[in-house]
Parts: C-alpha cells; sequence; structure tokens
C-alpha cells in the first residue's frame, strides 16, 4: 500500500534543511520502499488555489494560518500503516517537527499524452 509522509515543522525547520537524512534514504532505498519525494520551497512561496461561482480565486500562502506546514514528502509503499509509522519514526525530521502520514487512494491514471 502506499503511504504520504508528509514531513511538517515550523519556522525553526529551516534550520535543518541542509542536514540530510543521516541514512534514512540510504535504508529505505536498499528496502524499496520510496516511490518519490521532495522538499518544498517555503510557505510564503505558497499560492492556494479556490473555485466559487466558476470564478478563480488566488491566495498568497498556504490554506490556513498554521505555526507548521509541509516541507517535503516522501511516497512510500510498504506492507501496512505498521511499516509506515516505523519507517516515518526513523526519518530525522521526526525528531525535530512531524510527520503526517495518509494512505494514497489509488485511481485510475491520468491520460497524459
Amino acid at each position: 500500500m502506499k503511504y504520504l509522509l508528509m514531513i511538517c515543522g515550523d519556522e525553526t525547520a529551516a534550520e535543518h534543511a541542509n542536514d540530510g537524512c543521516g541514512g534514512w534514504s540510504e535504508e529505505m532505498e536498499r528496502r524499496g520502499v520510496v516511490r518519490g519525494g521532495a522538499g518544498l520551497a517555503p510557505a510564503t512561496d505558497a499560492t492556494t488555489v479556490r473555485v466559487r461561482d466558476a470564478e478563480v480565486l488566488l491566495t498568497d500562502g498556504p490554506f490556513a494560518e498554521t505555526k507548521e506546514v509541509v516541507g517535503g514528502f516522501v511516497l512510500i509503499e510498504c506492507a501496512d500503516l505498521d511499516e509506515a509509522i516505523e519507517i516515518a519514526a526513523k526519518h530525522p525530521a521526526a525528531g525535530y517537527g512531524t510527520i503526517e502520514i495518509r494512505p494514497v487512494i489509488d485511481g485510475p491514471t491520468p491520460d497524459v499524452q
């Protein structure tokens, strides 16, 4: 099953942006569970889109006021939630921020041409 690990932190998390993952990435590659992922630009660079009554409404910044924002993500594929929790708990960001785990709902593949 696929899970998205959303790596979250407050403004102090930026101090860890270049820390690396302390062997986590290498272990996960050996286990073959990583399907993708990336770090994200700061929330101040975000644009939020809403459509109401056919009008496109844009807002600078994240969708909600919050102290923690998503700073990166990793898509993994593993046996179950227990393994996803074990993988997330090993990620270095779990030591200074939070990691939200969400199951990915598999749907039809988009028709890209």
